[in-house]
């Protein structure tokens, strides 16, 4: 893949996160009006939804034999759900460190699932 083709799919996920960052912050989310019990059980709640479907997406992927399709057919609910659980970090999430690590997450878990998605196009069997 072209260091150009790689720059704008950087980019794309870039933008996307800026966006995303913006869209969550302007959000109207019920936490800010339960307490603090209430808030980090909706959190957890959030995060362990994301867990489980990982876990679903990633038992519904069959063995093609081919170590590096497997691999990046297993990693696309993995960077999945670190994205999802990096937005309820965002909805819920009080520390500036936390927060600014998951705003990278999902810069980089969205720009590894596009490299990944295009890799399989080119190398993947059909599905």
């Amino acid at each position: 893949m072209g260091i150009v083709w790689r720059w704008v799919i950087l980019s794309a996920g870039i933008v996307s996160t800026m966006l995303c960052a913006v869209a969550i912050q302007g959000q109207h989310h019920p936490s800010m009006h339960m307490g603090d019990e209430a808030a980090a059980g909706s959190a957890w709640s959030e995060l362990s939804s994301s867990m489980e479907k990982m876990h679903a997406a990633m038992t519904l992927v069959k063995p093609t034999g081919e170590s590096d399709v497997d691999f990046v057919r297993l990693m696309l609910p993995h960077h999945q759900a670190a994205i999802d659980m990096a937005k309820t970090q965002l909805l819920f999430g009080k520390d500036p460190q936390m927060r600014r690590l998951a705003q990278e997450i999902i810069t980089d878990q969205q720009s590894e699932i596009e490299l990944m998605k295009v890799w399989l196009k080119q190398h993947g069997p059909p599905e």
